[in-house]
């Protein structure tokens, strides 16, 4: 089948729409949303004016939409993850690992594109709540599965656990331990008090 001018020209669109989100994400990763503008994005993109808006609806569309991408990247790749594992607990060590490689990874946009909730207007805070908390649900399940002690509170386990392993990327550096070394000790860490099956 041959390619026609419009082929091609919708192919060049999609292409350069997909390096302006990665200039976008970028700057949010790093400027945060209130110290990004358009014009930021406009002017690392090469692109002026007005014509920016051919590729993108509004600021707030596009960090939703850069958000929701990153956080359902990371959440597929954790579910890839425990499903190649039978028991609960491995489930709990692969999903460890696996977020802390994310987390750890210097290309990663998802902790910074996470973690700028307070600065969003409420409107966007909404959506992107919405996103995070299907993100959580994966974990509510994995602890739900869990054979934890009875009093052992299910719902303060997860946020305690989710706590941790988002707030590793604050003072991991590479060296002495690797994000999956790290995520066996947190994993140790939370299985320590249940006593093997």
């Amino acid at each position: 089948m041959l390619e026609g001018p419009n082929t091609r020209q919708r192919d060049g669109a999609s292409e350069r729409r997909r390096e302006i989100q990665e200039i976008a994400a970028q700057l949010f990763a790093r400027k945060g949303y209130r110290g990004t503008s358009i014009r930021d994005i406009g002017e690392k993109a090469g692109v002026l004016g007005g014509s920016l808006y051919h590729h993108i609806k509004s600021k707030d569309a596009l960090f939703v939409e850069l958000h929701n991408e990153a956080l359902n990247s990371a959440a597929e790749r954790i579910a890839q993850a425990m499903a190649a594992q039978a028991d609960p607990w491995e489930k709990l060590r692969a999903a460890c690992r696996t977020l802390l490689e994310i987390q750890s990874d210097p290309n990663s946009l998802t902790l910074p594109m996470m973690n700028d909730f307070r600065e969003v207007p409420d409107k966007v805070r909404a959506e992107l709540i919405e996103c995070r908390d299907k993100f959580e649900a994966l974990f509510a399940g994995l602890v739900r599965d869990l054979p934890l002690p009875d009093d052992i509170d299910r719902s303060i386990y997860r946020n305690l656990l989710l706590s941790l392993l988002n707030s590793v990327a604050d003072w991991y550096r590479p060296g002495r331990l690797s994000p999956q070394e790290i995520g066996d000790q947190v994993y140790r860490i939370f299985r320590h008090h249940c006593p093997p099956a």
